[in-house]
């Protein structure tokens, strides 16, 4: 009879540390997700950073969002904050929040929108330019170049506007 106690005794153990490595995984995985989920959806877990807003128009955003990264040299220096149509030139008015501690950002600057990763998240990347006047806060770029409309030139291609 205790013979049989201790073997209940031992598969119970067993069955509990199977039960406990389960639940570790499945929290690891939760955890893994929110953290994936976050970082996807541009919420970011830093405090707000001092920033001055500068403009840009384009003719096609192709996609790009507000909270979309701008970036200089692949680092990133700011965010969009807003999107919106520019009635009297019938554009799309990009405003761009600018992080204070880049604050040398030439007045001949280029914005252009680009694609990033897999997923094709779009963002505004700067080119810095070589004028010693810099942009204030409340400026305007308009040297840009518009998103590639991947659409466009697989019709242009197809209807045989476009060849090799």
């Amino acid at each position: 009879m205790c013979f049989l106690f201790f073997i209940f005794e031992e598969s119970y153990m067993y069955q509990r540390s199977i039960e406990i490595t389960v639940g570790a995984f499945m929290l690891f995985g939760f955890l893994a997700l929110t953290f994936l989920a976050i970082q996807v959806s541009g919420l970011s877990m830093d405090g707000q950073r001092d920033t001055y807003k500068i403009y840009a128009q384009f003719d096609d955003l192709g996609g790009l969002s507000v909270r979309g990264r701008v970036s200089l040299a692949g680092v990133t220096i700011g965010t969009v904050s807003a999107i919106s149509l520019d009635t009297e030139a019938y554009n799309a008015l990009v405003e761009m929040d600018i992080y204070r501690e880049v604050d040398s950002l030439s007045a001949d600057s280029v914005a252009s929108i680009q694609t990033a990763g897999l997923l094709g998240e779009k963002y505004v990347s700067l080119s810095v330019g070589g004028e010693e006047e810099v942009l204030a806060d409340g400026d305007t770029i308009f040297d840009t170049q518009s998103a590639l409309n991947l659409e466009k030139i697989i019709g242009a291609f197809a209807s045989g506007d476009i060849s090799l």
